[in-house]
């Protein structure tokens, strides 16, 4: 019987170069204090040996685990999943997250854990003490959770809080960075290009209260509308980013007298759910009603009419963070303000001139 070939292990890199464990130990993991030279040379015994570092040779220095845990909200997640509605957000939170973890030798574990749950610091404590991360990034609403914040800070875990209030629970804490979307700034140009078509009256259906970038997405929308002299009152409509809440909202604001004659909506579920009840009051699209959404997931563009969308840059905001909470670990600092990413604008057929009063 053929005999299974040996494993290229970090010793035999070792032995080859004329090296110690510790020397290639660094090189792997791309430490600073390594002379260019003997760099050289352990990576050709690497090259030569075929050896691919493993997350336990990485960990031989004993101070890392190589590995960045991502915490995202479970129930909203599994909901999602099951409905198989096109919601992308974990999608590409994992793209982003995985591949900056990849170009810079670490691995992105993903775990779900429920906000509400009573016992989520022994969740959390279970998944710090099996995996001992390098860091944490926190999504929505999590982000904000003082609970959560305060657990992890504890155990001595770098975090990373996308789309966290600047001044939330938690900031006091050393160990923190925020990574947000320009949530604002992307209601901001929805708006705009709005009022560029000549609306005045622009709705707008925002997300909960319980995630921070709702209220950013709705001070946006009051501003830019402020700045251009027009008023606010009956406009605004609160759905929970489901397809039902948006068809809720959406049905308030268009069933109202002097209805708008544009809607920014705070989610691409929330946006198609106000197109069918557009349709359902027989309001053509975008001859009587224009419609903005955010976050740019695929049914947008593939419904009839295509909608405008502002789009979210989830993955390079969780590349962003994955990218910061490793710098901490090799250079040490972090950022002291929020790290801004700016949001994306695609205008599609569902905007267009306000129509004509009649």
């Amino acid at each position: 019987m053929a005999r299974r070939r040996q494993a290229v292990t970090i010793r035999h890199v070792a032995a080859d170069a004329g090296v110690s464990l510790q020397t290639v130990s660094r090189v792997i993991n791309n430490e600073p204090n390594v002379r260019p030279e003997m760099r050289d040379k352990v990576q050709a015994s690497i090259d030569r040996l075929g050896y691919v570092p493993s997350i336990a040779a990485q960990r031989m220095s004993g101070s890392r685990s190589y590995l960045i845990l991502a915490l995202n909200d479970r129930e909203r997640t599994i909901a999602d999943w099951r409905a198989r509605q096109g919601t992308d957000w974990v999608d590409q939170m994992l793209l982003g997250g995985m591949l900056e973890c990849g170009e810079q030798g670490y691995r992105l574990i993903f775990e779900l854990v429920d906000t509400h749950n009573d016992h989520v610091e022994r969740e959390l404590a279970a998944a710090i003490a099996a995996l001992q991360p390098d860091g944490a990034i926190l999504t929505p609403p999590h982000s904000d959770n003082p609970k959560i914040i305060r657990t992890l800070a504890h155990h001595g875990i770098p975090l990373a809080r996308i789309g966290a209030q600047a001044d939330a629970a938690g900031d006091d804490l050393p160990g923190t960075i925020v990574v947000t979307m320009d949530d604002e700034g992307g209601a901001r140009i929805a708006t705009r290009h709005l009022l560029e078509l000549g609306h005045a009256r622009i709705g707008f259906i925002a997300g909960p209260a319980e995630y921070a970038l709702s209220a950013r997405r709705v001070a946006g929308w009051e501003a830019e509308l402020a700045a251009a002299g027009h008023a606010v009152d009956g406009l605004l409509a609160e759905g929970d980013f489901t397809y039902a809440s948006g068809a809720k909202a959406a049905r308030a604001l268009l069933d109202r007298a002097g209805r708008p004659t544009a809607i920014i909506a705070s989610n691409d579920q929330m946006a198609l759910a106000t197109a069918d009840v557009a349709r359902d009051l027989g309001l053509a699209i975008p001859d009587a009603l224009s419609l903005v959404s955010f976050d740019n997931t695929p049914p947008v563009r593939f419904t009839r009419p295509a909608l405008t969308a502002i789009d979210q840059p989830i993955a390079e905001t969780t590349a962003t963070a994955v990218r910061l909470l490793i710098a901490t670990q090799r250079d040490g600092g972090m950022p002291t303000e929020p790290v801004l990413i700016p949001m994306g604008f695609e205008v599609r057929a569902s905007t267009g001139p306000a129509p004509r009063a009649t």
